[in-house]
């Protein structure tokens, strides 16, 4: 068995060059002659500009790891983080970033992701999308882990080493109704008898009702509960005007167990459109950015009534739904069947009857489809990390006007717009990022291609 490299931990002092597409500063050292670029090292919690001292943490044959220990000049972009737990919690790696240069960096990351993967630059930059940038998570799963040694249990996101659990006492991305009330949960979980099952706790919110805030609750347990244990979950879901959910086994194990009916469910106001989830259900995290993605996706998009649309990868009809307000037909395409059974029955709840749902795996041949051999207008798609490359190779990419791609990853982004611009000769017209998850390395992007 090959030995892992001897990690130095002598404290070295470095020059921040760069930020990397997660949000660690970028140095080099350890160059052999005078004058000539050393090995690659990213240290997380600094930032381009600064000189920092910092200690080795990983190291293989490209690159090095560290961390900061201190900060000896300091960026004029540098803040104090909001959150006691930045540094250790791996949820958000850049609060340390004023919010301007944080979208700044993200739309570099993006425009340097189109050139350097795609070979393709935007005729226009669109300006970025922002909303409020703390409180806005709604979604999110929370690891739950024993801890002898502390005598607790653990409730958190995974600390920046992904090995552990961080100890939180609060998150200050995540929605008030749930990012103050970790400590709670942790406290909850380990008075039960079955605290050792507890693998983890999923939450989603949407609108609230008389009888809830909108919060929903899944503890994912490895083994049944007690009905004790089941009275305390309950109870601490009615003092919390919270829903309760058990998930003993797979996705299709999720029961209520407080109270027993459930209405999941979030407005899109600007468009009249009420969408109903399940706790597990993908849902865009956060709400009001999401309003103006929407928006922005049609300004592009210009869907006209007598238009037909498709959708890819439409989910619960997040933008399938809105769309059939403005356009003569609407189609959605999506992977997960139980998505797809309630995007038809959220069209039916608001009265929608010029947009269908079809369940298609789209990254398998769909050639042969009735849906893929009609005809249509525009697109639209929003696809997972992966991208879209194999659905765009297999469309007769001719019949479409324009096309609406938005994107959580400006890699994957970037090799479709290569594909569509240098071999199927569309423009790419313009592009820009969202910032979908504020404080966080994550891009979100949109894109809008013309023949």
């Amino acid at each position: 068995m090959a030995r892992s490299p001897r990690i130095d931990k002598t404290p070295f002092e470095a020059d921040i060059l760069d930020l990397s597409h997660d949000g660690r500063g970028v140095a080099r050292r350890d160059g052999k002659n005078p004058g000539e670029n050393g090995k690659v090292t990213f240290v997380g919690g600094a930032l381009p500009g600064e000189r920092v001292l910092a200690e080795q943490t990983a190291k293989s044959r490209h690159f090095d790891e560290a961390k900061t220990l201190r900060v000896l000049t300091a960026s004029p972009d540098r803040v104090e983080p909001r959150c006691p737990h930045f540094g250790t919690c791996g949820g958000c790696v850049l609060q340390h970033l004023d919010e301007t240069r944080q979208i700044e960096l993200k739309q570099h990351t993006l425009l340097e992701n189109l050139e350097r993967i795609g070979h393709v630059k935007p005729a226009a930059v669109l300006p970025p999308l922002r909303d409020e940038s703390w409180g806005y998570r709604r979604k999110g799963r929370f690891s739950v882990r024993r801890v002898e040694k502390k005598d607790k249990t653990l409730v958190g996101f995974r600390e920046q080493d992904p090995r552990f659990v961080a100890d939180l006492r609060e998150c200050h991305t995540a929605i008030p109704a749930v990012g103050f009330r970790i400590e709670a949960l942790g406290k909850l979980v380990d008075a039960l008898q079955g605290r050792a099952d507890i693998a983890q706790i999923e939450f989603i919110a949407g609108d609230a009702t008389d009888a809830f805030d909108g919060v929903a609750l899944v503890f994912r347990h490895l083994n049944p509960l007690s009905e004790n244990d089941r009275g305390a979950l309950a109870e601490f879901g009615k003092a919390h005007r919270f829903a309760i959910f058990l998930q003993p086994g797979g996705v299709d194990s999720v029961q209520p167990l407080w109270p027993s009916e459930v209405p999941l469910a979030f407005k899109l106001q600007n468009w009249n459109v009420e969408l109903a989830f399940r706790p597990l259900d993908f849902i865009q995290v956060n709400a009001r950015l999401n309003e103006k993605m929407i928006a922005r996706a049609f300004e592009l998009l210009e869907p006209q009534a007598g238009e037909r649309v498709l959708d890819l990868f439409c989910g619960l009809g997040n933008f399938t739904l809105p769309l059939a307000r403005l356009a003569g037909e609407v189609v959605g395409v999506e992977g997960e069947a139980g998505l797809v059974d309630r995007a038809r029955e959220n069209a039916h709840r608001n009265g929608l009857a010029n947009a269908q749902f079809f369940a298609a795996d789209l990254t398998r041949d769909q050639r042969g489809t009735p849906w893929m051999r009609a005809g249509f207008d525009k697109l639209l798609l929003d696809p997972p990390r992966s991208g879209a490359i194999e659905v765009l190779q297999q469309l007769p990419l001719k019949q479409f006007k324009r096309i609406v791609y938005v994107s959580c990853h400006p890699g994957s982004l970037a090799r479709d717009a290569g594909f569509l611009v240098n071999e199927q000769g569309w423009k790419l017209k313009a592009a820009g990022v969202m910032d979908m998850f504020p404080h966080t390395a994550h891009v979100e992007s949109i894109a809008v291609f013309e023949k």
